[in-house]
């Protein structure tokens, strides 16, 4: 395949995706879980003769469309989103014609600037305070992994980056058990390990009870431990649950600690100001994740950390051997020293599009009315004999059970071999839950609100 076949075949692609996007709701949202399935359906052995284009896509068209889970289905009411709006495809497909690495300034210059511009019109949509900036990474998983690798070496005085962590103190880490397992991953791989993060106990509302957290704090000094940070969730992932921000962050300052927010999801929803009260005192924050990807039509990935001051991390992550110098412009900002990975993709090419694209009052507007439509589906499920709603709305997120876990079970097993909505599980306070999230780009409310019709004939 040659530059030539590429633009025929460009062609063809465009055509395919528009009538796959055009015939999603046709489509079940989650292909049958057989496994090994598609596995069978490919050669064991690699070729070693060239296979012509049109033999390749026919084999892409027939084998893997059936063999997907269809994020992008208007009735995918799973996990969270992982949206692409069409502006941000056409983004995608830009970068991935230029396939550049911006892994520092000189090696793509625009696609630094673009992404320093964009985290400013992205803070200043969240009404987060001026001085606050920030980067890009592939998902919150990294930015959170960046941000407890920064608080370890700020507790070490930087020790652990020259001398490791052998024989230092016990590191411990504060987050509610409602935050992510991304925590956990990132304490595991930091090296500060799963023991040494603490999960500080919830009030009724599942926050973060702001005086467990000081007592665990004190303890642990007491104990001879050494605190290195907090972590608090706004919108997490099981139940959508809000840590009390603002008093947790006191906390944290007056123990002399660092804050990072999870708002991998919720995040997306400040740029509503009628939501922003539930991350009050946010702006106390050292650090904060919300993916972009997930409710604000950005396609995967696109995870943005905002920092209220840069140093500490790139202190943390930053290498700058003479092969990744620009000559003579030392002071241009390689975001490679902000994260984990060298490599980095030109992600702000699609925020660009896709806020000019929609505005921020298209994007209110789809959230705003995600968030109401997930209440009149709440209430209609409320009203279906034998369910429950066992948490309640967080923006657009809920969850409700039967009279027992097996029926539960039983009952989202059906719904999802159904085909026509995609929902998923989640346990809380020991009781197993299904999970409605509303949040898909090009859901409307007649998509959203056959969640109980179907529920209704699947019970019925």
């Amino acid at each position: 395949m040659d530059h030539d076949d590429l633009r025929h075949w460009s062609k063809v692609a465009a055509d395919w995706a528009h009538d796959y996007h055009k015939t999603l709701r046709d489509r079940p949202v989650r292909a049958p879980l057989v496994p090994g399935a598609i596995g069978k359906q490919l050669p064991m052995a690699p070729p070693e003769d060239p296979a012509l284009p049109e033999v390749i896509f026919a084999d892409f068209a027939r084998i893997v469309p059936p063999g997907m889970t269809h994020w992008q289905h208007p009735r995918f009411f799973a996990y969270f989103p992982a949206n692409a709006s069409p502006a941000s495809m056409l983004a995608e497909q830009l970068v991935n014609a230029m396939a550049s690495n911006a892994l520092i300034w000189q090696t793509s210059p625009a696609a630094a600037e673009i992404e320093q511009v964009m985290i400013d019109w992205l803070r200043q949509a969240l009404g987060l305070p001026e001085g606050f900036t920030g980067t890009i990474h592939d998902s919150a998983t990294t930015a959170t992994l960046s941000a407890i690798l920064t608080m370890r070496e700020q507790a070490l005085d930087y020790a652990g980056l020259r001398v490791g962590l052998a024989g230092q103190p016990s590191l411990r880490v504060y987050a509610s058990a409602q935050t992510h397992s991304s925590v956990d991953k990132a304490v595991r791989i930091a090296g500060i390990g799963q023991d040494n993060l603490v999960k500080v106990a919830t009030d009724a509302a599942n926050a973060m009870d702001p005086a467990a957290l000081d007592a665990a704090i004190a303890a642990d000094r007491a104990a001879g431990l050494l605190p290195v940070g907090v972590i608090l969730c706004a919108g997490g992932t099981s139940i959508g649950a809000f840590d009390r921000i603002a008093e947790c962050i006191a906390v944290a300052k007056a123990r002399g600690l660092p804050v990072h927010v999870d708002a991998a999801w919720a995040g997306s929803a400040m740029i509503c100001p009628e939501f922003r009260p539930l991350w009050a005192g946010i702006e106390g924050a050292e650090s904060i994740v919300f993916n972009p990807h997930k409710w604000l039509g950005a396609q995967f990935d696109c995870s943005v950390q905002f920092l209220r001051d840069p140093g500490p991390q790139v202190r943390t992550l930053g290498l700058r051997p003479t092969y990744l110098e620009t000559a003579g412009r030392e002071e241009t900002v390689n975001f490679n020293e902000w994260t984990v990975p060298l490599g980095r993709r030109f992600r702000a090419l699609k925020l660009w599009f896709t806020l000019r694209a929609y505005g921020l009052a298209g994007l209110r507007s789809r959230i705003r009315n995600h968030v109401a439509w997930a209440l009149e589906a709440r209430d209609a499920i409320a009203a279906l004999p034998g369910l429950v709603i066992v948490t309640e709305l967080s923006l657009a997120l809920f969850t409700f059970a039967c009279a027992s876990d097996a029926e539960t079970e039983a009952l989202l097993t059906r719904i999802n071999d159904d085909g026509r909505l995609y929902l998923t599980q989640t346990r809380h306070q020991g009781r197993y839950l299904i999970r409605v999230q509303i949040g898909q780009f090009d859901c409307t409310r007649e998509d959203v609100m056959m969640i109980p019709n179907t529920i209704a004939e699947l019970m019925g």
